[in-house]
């Protein structure tokens, strides 16, 4: 296994799956890990994302971005830049160049929340591919400073409900239920 892909193995032998297509996901990854010279390469048709759902706290509300390629409320995050390989430093880095929020910090531990393999349909120059996007929770207490990096690509603040009904993707509404319970485990902790 290359260096590129250790951080990717260690997080995801501290990770538990949450159910039987997790779990296969979860096998896809690490075999990706292990195998690619560089997982987070997008020269190959599976490679690695980080995303992350940001969330108030003391709103119990969820940052969602309206990505115009998938027609969609969905989290930030994005691919790893070269020489990188950490999955959180890169979540936590696309989601501040997403966002403009300068203060996040994973939540509640930095932890992966989900891990999922999507499909991305073909655009631009880029073929059909898949991207195994490792999931985070990252926090912000300045709710009020995120700004939209582009103008086509808006910011809003929702409840983990109101995001639910507002995405097209059955995985992000997972992993917005995710949030949603770790969100009621802080208040009721």
């Amino acid at each position: 296994m290359r260096a590129t892909g250790r951080p990717i193995i260690d997080l995801l032998s501290r990770y538990r799956p949450r159910d039987p297509a997790e779990a296969a996901d979860i096998l896809r990854v690490r075999a990706l890990a292990e195998s690619a010279a560089d997982p987070w390469s997008r020269s190959i048709p599976l490679h690695t994302t980080a995303s992350a759902l940001i969330v108030h706290p003391g709103s119990g509300r969820v940052l969602m971005r309206w990505h115009a390629r998938q027609k969609s409320w969905l989290q930030v995050g994005g691919h790893g830049d070269p020489g990188e390989s950490d999955p959180l430093d890169i979540a936590l880095r696309e989601a501040r160049e997403e966002t403009g929020l300068g203060d996040l910090v994973p939540y509640p531990d930095g932890c992966a929340v989900q891990v999922v393999i999507v499909p991305v349909a073909a655009g631009g120059d880029e073929p059909a591919h898949q991207h195994a996007d490792l999931r985070f929770v990252l926090s912000t207490a300045e709710p009020d400073a995120a700004r939209p990096e582009k103008p086509d690509a808006p910011l809003r603040w929702m409840t983990p409900s109101e995001a639910r009904e507002h995405t097209a993707e059955p995985n992000v509404r997972e992993g917005l239920r995710r949030v949603e319970r770790l969100l009621a485990q802080a208040e009721h902790g």
